[in-house]
């Protein structure tokens, strides 16, 4: 039996065991190069699936996070035309009654993109 051990430069990810055959054969001293080449490929194999993972992810996270800055910014824009107010102050008026009611702030701005005139407050005539 031989360990390879999977690694990239110094940072050891697991090890590729290969068992002899069933009558105890040994292995050749020219399989160990072979082995460890298999081991080498399996790492990077394994190392970029684990860096489409992590990019996947992030994307996942920026979507996100952009989608509730799209909601936040039309809620706002909502909420100054409804109140003949301005932007800024639509912003406080929307995180005021996020932080009052206990909720967050995506929850109410999707409220209020949803209705205009949902939250208690004047409204222009």
């Amino acid at each position: 039996m031989h360990a390879f051990p999977l690694r990239l430069r110094t940072q050891v990810i697991g090890a590729l065991n290969i068992f002899g055959n069933s009558t105890g054969g040994a292995f050749e001293p020219t399989d160990v190069p072979v082995m460890q080449a298999l081991a080498d490929v399996a790492t990077i194999g394994l190392m970029q699936e684990r860096a489409i993972r992590r990019s996947e992810a992030l994307a996942e996270q920026l979507q996100g996070a952009l989608n509730t800055r799209i909601i936040i910014e039309q809620a706002k824009g909502a909420l100054a035309q409804v109140r003949d107010i301005s932007v800024d102050e639509a912003f406080r008026v929307i995180r005021a009654y996020a932080r009052n009611n206990n909720q967050r702030l995506t929850v109410v701005a999707e409220l209020i993109v949803t209705d205009p005139t949902a939250l208690p407050g004047p409204t222009r005539s």
